[in-house]
């Protein structure tokens, strides 16, 4: 069984991280018939990503071949991907070698994966978009605004048409101060 676990360092011996996607390193091991036959530590490039950090890790996760996964805690965004990826994710503390041998041993019980689409809008990473001032606390998972119309609005051509007035009117205007400022100059 491949299980990798989130890890603060990397290593057997090393503690599970508390954060799955922004975890520093994580530590893959390979269990068989009761016992860690390999383990490898992969340096996590997402750690320090603007956004999406939990996406990718998770993505990173899935390409490595893993069954389970090990974390103090999981976003909603990495456990979508990681549920959809059909990796297991298991929210545990202690070292990756004891938690690894008792998840393989099936003595952990995986972490059920939220229900699609229960988590909508931004997240909490490293406190970016919560709220963008719209009266809003922490983890209200605001929706994003829809996107902008294809094409331009009806409207538009109109705007064009009134801003090429408002362009000749100020020219006229500003002719006429000139002319004003010549003769009381």
């Amino acid at each position: 069984m491949r299980i990798i676990a989130a890890t603060n360092r990397g290593g057997l011996d090393d503690t599970i991280s508390p954060v799955f996607g922004r975890c520093p390193t994580f530590t893959v091991v390979d269990v068989e018939d009761g016992r860690v036959v390999a383990h490898e530590v992969i340096q996590n490039p997402y750690a320090g990503a603007m956004g999406g950090a939990g996406i990718q890790a998770a993505q990173l996760v899935i390409s490595k071949g893993a069954q389970a996964v090990l974390a103090g805690a999981f976003g909603p965004n990495a456990s979508n991907t990681l549920s959809q990826g059909g990796v297991q994710m298991v929210q545990a503390q202690g070292t990756v070698e004891a938690k690894a041998l008792e998840l393989a041993a099936g003595r952990l019980s995986p972490t059920p994966a939220p229900a699609a689409g229960a988590f909508t809008g931004r997240g909490m990473g490293m406190g970016r978009g919560m709220g963008r001032g719209m009266g809003m606390g922490r983890g209200m998972g605001m929706m994003a605004p829809p996107p902008p119309p294809a094409g331009p609005a009806p409207e538009t051509s109109g705007l064009a048409d009134e801003l090429r007035a408002l362009t000749r009117r100020l020219d006229e205007i500003s002719a006429r101060l000139d002319r004003l400022e010549k003769e009381n100059g």
